[in-house]
């Protein structure tokens, strides 16, 4: 904690599951206390099947395989990272400004397309959907995506 308070706090937290000091999701609690509003993602070999329900529960905003690939883990980290204030509407108050990318996803969202199906209209990776959904979600204050939709509809996004 020394370094974060000299030199503050990080933009985003790469955990994998299999530390030496944590127990499966035990270091992602741990982040998750220390950095409450810092993006977390589980970088892991193990299939998401295994432990992504339990790494999101425990405060992870995503879950990425090792095994994608370096241009999706690359695409995924990237979108977590990327400032789109430059891009968002300038219509809506600060805290609801969206990026296009954002504004199409919520299009996408109302059409009920799953996550593959969002992916390949996307052009991106499942991984990158997750990300740009947390984003979302994140930005409009929201937990799913029926509470996105809702979100948009009663603003006339949608």
């Amino acid at each position: 904690m020394e370094k974060v308070q000299a030199l503050g706090g990080p933009d985003l937290l790469c955990l994998d599951l299999k530390l030496p000091d944590t127990h499966g999701v035990s270091g992602v609690r741990e982040m998750r206390a220390q950095f409450p509003n810092v993006p977390i993602v589980v970088l892991s070999a193990s299939p998401a099947v295994d432990f992504e329900e339990l790494s999101l529960d425990a405060g992870a905003d995503v879950y990425l395989e090792k095994s994608s690939g370096a241009s999706h883990l690359t695409q995924a980290l990237r979108a977590l990272i990327t400032n789109d204030s430059e891009t968002s509407d300038s219509r809506l108050p600060v805290g609801e400004k969206l990026s296009r990318r954002q504004r199409e996803l919520l299009q996408l969202l109302d059409r009920g397309l799953s996550n593959r199906e969002l992916a390949d209209h996307m052009e991106i990776s499942e991984h990158t959907v997750k990300v740009h959904l947390w984003r979302l979600f994140r930005r409009i204050g929201v937990k799913n995506r029926s509470q996105a939709v809702h979100w948009a509809r009663s603003r006339g996004m949608i």
